[in-house]
């Protein structure tokens, strides 16, 4: 029988930022050998963009489902790398909804944050690899954010470092709630003085760069320096933590 891996992700025309997609991908070959691997990207402007620039394609979820099922393969496994069951995990299910009869075996692994145990996995996961925060020290975990109800996933994950004993580990967004400023507040209410900013993104692309580590005004950088608290930053996506990497593998392996 033919079987192939296929993992699914939003992107990023970062290439360097791809290596923490590679781990992922690496630790779902793993955990599946046997299967021939393949990539796919949700984003048409992330894969347009490297196309144009690197001179390399790669297909959309639905694409790559229709050259799996032109070259025989009667298996198929599909693991999505978003954060959540979103918007981009609706497109991607959108897309390969049609091509399911066409394998004798198709399954799709679910989104890194698809239950309440996997907020607390991924939390002590990341817990895991940051040092202990003096009382006047934070840490700050910069979202992505969405409209979507999945949103949710951001204030039960803040809740989680509660529970855990986590007072100064913070969430928030860059397109919903929490936003920044609700953060940023509360570190004033604190009287927080050191602050290490960290990506909660599966990559460290775009917004990690810019909206949170970048020099323009509006970055989170900026206003906590203006804020006259001392910024540090740690630009590791989510993919290069093993605990994510695990979690992966697990919803692969048991995908529905």
């Amino acid at each position: 029988m033919k079987r192939a891996l296929a993992a699914v992700s939003f992107g990023t025309t970062y290439p360097d930022a791809r290596e923490a997609i590679a781990q992922i991908e690496a630790g779902l070959c793993a955990a599946l050998p046997g299967y021939d691997f393949y990539r796919a990207f949700t984003s048409s402007i992330v894969r347009r963009r490297i196309e144009q620039a690197e001179g390399v394609r790669i297909p959309g979820a639905g694409e790559l489902m229709e050259q799996l099922a032109a070259a025989g393969y009667e298996e198929v496994r599909c693991q999505s790398l978003h954060v959540m069951p979103g918007l981009e995990y609706e497109k991607m299910c959108a897309e390969i909804a049609p091509y399911r009869e066409r394998f004798q075996r198709f399954t799709v692994g679910a989104p890194l944050l698809a239950k309440p145990e996997d907020c607390l996995t991924v939390c002590e996961g990341l817990l895991d690899g940051i040092p202990a925060r003096a009382p006047d020290e934070a840490y700050v975990y910069m979202g992505h954010g969405t409209g979507h109800f999945a949103n949710a996933v951001y204030s039960e994950l803040e809740n989680r470092f509660r529970a855990l004993g986590a007072e100064r580990v913070y969430v928030a967004t860059v397109e919903g709630f929490p936003g920044f400023q609700y953060v940023r507040d509360r570190l004033r209410a604190r009287r927080v003085r050191r602050v290490t900013l960290a990506p909660l993104m599966v990559v460290a692309g775009d917004h990690a760069r810019n909206d949170l580590a970048g020099d323009g005004e509006d970055s989170w950088r900026s206003m906590l320096l203006r804020d006259g608290v001392e910024v540090r930053l740690d630009l590791r996506g989510l993919g290069e933590i093993a605990a994510v990497r695990e979690l992966f593998a697990a919803h692969c392996q048991d995908g529905l």
